[in-house]
């Protein structure tokens, strides 16, 4: 064989091997519009069948996908305390809520429960499980939330008869609804006094001031007795 055939030949063979060999291992990544990315590893193997993980938009489409997780209501949460100090009683005990607004109440004493009363129709509010025969202890935390407009009352089933219970008013707008807001206590907003201390404080320096004016303009020096030194 002539040095010429024999290096044709040679070329032939490496670049039919490297042609038959480049698609194992390929990699592809494919971008389409949208913002949706699908990429994978892609082996072909010798009898034409091809296997691969593939991401979709938004989700995982393969052996493991994940459904899409739907929060919480998102409104807001009012809290309750169930016995506090060892007391009878919920805590506030009246309360005035948004719909959608969450009621959690946390107990602070042993043996209570939150059983409803009365509540507007097609509410569906049931209490704390159990019933009224099921109580719970310190640590215990109980939430529902409000999406019915209405009056709602409820107690705690063994100490009702010593004045635990409580309500819940559901309005629009909250506890501000009907325009302007509930008159405050002077002394929870630092007043000192309550108000009608103040009102008899101020009586009283005018009554004061009267009198003084009185004996002054009566009794006061009059202009013949000071006269000068003579």
């Amino acid at each position: 064989m002539k040095r010429r055939d024999f290096l044709m030949a040679a070329s032939g063979v490496a670049g039919g091997t490297a042609a038959g060999a480049a698609p194992a291992g390929a990699q592809e990544t494919t971008t389409s519009p949208g913002n949706s990315t699908a990429s994978g590893n892609t082996t072909t193997a010798a009898n034409g069948t091809a296997s691969g993980n593939t991401t979709a938009p938004n989700g995982t489409a393969g052996g493991n996908q994940s459904a899409p997780q739907s929060g919480g209501g998102g409104g807001p949460t009012e809290t309750v305390a169930v016995g506090p100090g060892g007391s009878l009683k919920f805590e506030p005990a009246e309360l005035t809520i948004a719909p959608g607004t969450t009621v959690k109440w946390v107990w602070e004493g042993d043996n209570h429960n939150v059983v409803p009363e009365s509540q507007p129709d097609g509410a569906g509010w049931e209490g704390t499980a159990g019933g009224a025969s099921k109580t719970y202890n310190t640590g215990h935390e109980y939430s529902f939330t409000f999406q019915q407009t209405g009056e709602y009352s409820y107690f705690c089933q063994p100490h009702k008869t010593a004045g635990m219970t409580g309500t819940i008013t559901v309005q629009e707008g909250g506890a501000s609804s009907g325009g302007g807001h509930a008159e405050q206590d002077p002394e929870h907003m630092g007043v000192p006094f309550q108000a009608h201390y103040v009102g008899i404080a101020t009586l009283l320096m005018m009554v004061v001031s009267l009198v003084y004016t009185f004996f002054t303009l009566k009794y006061g020096e009059s202009p013949h007795t000071s006269g000068s030194n003579r």
